[in-house]
């Protein structure tokens, strides 16, 4: 059963592209055609009464929610404790990446970035193969990004969209009163520590450190299953294997783990490996360092040894481990944790960014409905949690059974069908379809049942799946059982779910569905 941790791409900074921020903001245009309109936002100042929103945390997560905010007319603050450019992990992007930010009217900007385009990628895992082409299949692309620089985007991009940005400025601890966060300590990178107190909303994306969930409330669970460990580097002179579509990503599966292959700017590739904590740690005493442990799994797999033939190593070889949990609630009462703060999956997929960008998104249109009167906050808060959690649920469902390698890519593809409610009817003949998978890793699963409560497959049927998943993974002789709490969490039921739908046309907010129930 392959490993699984840092489904993490990453790159050097290029600290002078970063001259490109200045420009206009365009509209995408037709690339996300197959998207409902219902999914997208115009990028213009929405009225608002101006409710104040404290963002502690700058990445993917913090920056997006933020500049959708302030362009719903929010007062919106962020702080953040790095200064950008910085590295980060998560180089590999999903469709729906695209879809959010052409909502914040950033799309155009990465495009013209220099960023690789990503249409889609070539997995080999164990005897079977099989590519995915978005680009070809639904008009979609995404990027290969360097994270450093992707992310110094997004922070820019909030700051000239009316977002106060501070940086160099840590959240220390936040102090609740009658259920409600009224104020966060602060730590400065010069100077005295200061306390923020003039916040109506709080939303956390403190990405791992999970200010609220993993320090103050104590409830993030890490996941048994998949404790891995991910190890990786660059190159420069590396190949992609050759059915790949254009700069797509490749994984392929080894007896103990799985490797990727992720094309860069500037002709460099990231190239890792994902293992078990238990086969890394055999594997570490044998070797006297990181590099060399790194240079003997290159060397040992057929494939990966063939593609960084002749390549050179751009040296530096990084190491991440147990980075696989899910907090016990991802929002309160004045309150939302969003990307990494509130879950983090197992990178197999590259889902990291997508749950990040997702996230912000729907906890931004709850906010900005709520600023309006739209909704009341109990209500939209539960919309948040159950769109969030559904989307790692059936993630982690189908990450739990990539895993079980037995099952091959006609299990694999007919579970994805059951994760959206729509199953295929294959006669024997017929081969099965890959077009829900491709679905699901894309993230536009989630974008559109977030849009349709029509198409919202059972919330029963994604959990069953999920706990089927788990129980499978985590049978031994010694086992006391899987603890399925981390994906039992659904504060909605189906049917109240369908009252509302996430909408970013006319302007961001939640829609209540009209007639659901009498």
């Amino acid at each position: 059963m392959p490993g699984s941790p840092p489904g993490k791409r990453f790159a050097d900074a290029q600290v002078s592209r970063l001259s490109r921020l200045a420009g206009p903001q365009l509209d995408l245009g037709n690339d996300v055609a197959v998207i409902s309109s219902a999914t997208r936002l115009r990028p213009e100042r929405q009225g608002g009464s101006g409710m104040k929103v404290l963002v502690i945390g700058g990445g993917p997560a913090g920056s997006t929610a933020a500049t959708a905010m302030a362009q719903a007319g929010l007062d919106v603050r962020l702080i953040e404790s790095a200064h950008f450019p910085r590295y980060h992990v998560g180089e590999s992007l999903t469709p729906s990446c695209r879809v959010v930010l052409d909502a914040i009217g950033l799309s155009k900007i990465v495009d013209d970035y220099g960023f690789v385009k990503k249409n889609g990628g070539v997995i080999h895992w164990d005897d079977d193969q099989w590519a995915f082409d978005w680009y070809q299949q639904a008009g979609v692309q995404s990027w290969q990004v360097d994270r450093s620089e992707f992310d110094a985007l997004l922070l820019e991009h909030a700051r000239q969209n009316g977002v106060a940005v501070t940086t160099g400025v840590t959240g220390r601890s936040v102090r609740f009163a009658d259920g409600r966060p009224v104020a966060v300590e602060c730590a400065p990178e010069h100077g005295d520590p200061f306390t923020v107190d003039d916040f109506d909303f709080l939303v956390d994306a403190t990405g791992r450190n999970g200010l609220l969930s993993a320090r103050h409330f104590g409830n993030r669970e890490p996941l048994s299953n998949l404790r891995n460990v991910g190890i990786w580097g660059y190159w420069t002179g590396a190949r992609l294997l050759p059915e790949t579509p254009t700069g797509g990503i490749n994984i392929i599966s080894s007896p103990e783990g799985w490797y990727w292959v992720i094309p860069m700017a500037g002709g460099r590739m990231s190239i890792g490996y994902v293992t078990t904590k238990d086969a890394f740690a055999r594997d570490r005493h044998e070797h006297p360092s990181s590099d060399e442990l790194y240079r003997h799994l290159i060397a040992v797999s057929p494939t990966i040894a063939g593609l960084t033939q002749g390549a050179e190593f751009l040296g530096t070889t990084r190491v991440e481990t147990d980075y696989s949990y899910i907090a016990d609630q991802f929002c309160g009462p004045g309150y939302a944790i969003v990307g990494d703060a509130a879950c983090f999956l197992d990178p197999l997929l590259s889902t990291g960014v997508h749950l990040a960008l997702y996230s912000a998104l729907t906890a931004a249109a709850c906010v900005a409905s709520m600023d309006r009167g739209e909704v009341g906050e109990d209500d939209a808060l539960k919309f948040f949690e159950f769109a969030y959690r559904r989307a790692y649920m059936r993630l982690f469902a189908l990450v739990t059974i990539m895993y079980e390698r037995y099952l091959g890519k006609d299990g694999f593809f007919l579970t994805s069908d059951r994760l959206i409610g729509e199953e295929q009817s294959v006669q024997a003949d017929e081969a099965v379809s890959s077009r829900s998978f491709a679905e699901i890793i894309g993230g536009l699963s989630d974008l559109r049942e977030a849009a349709d409560s029509s198409t919202r497959v059972i919330t029963d049927q994604l959990r069953s799946e999920a706990l089927r998943a788990q129980v499978r993974a985590v049978q031994a002789p010694d086992s006391e059982g899987p603890d399925f709490t981390p994906v039992r969490g659904n504060p909605l039921s189906d049917a109240e779910s369908a009252d509302y739908r996430l909408v970013t046309s006319p302007r961001l907010g939640l829609e209540r569905v009209r007639g659901v129930r009498p």
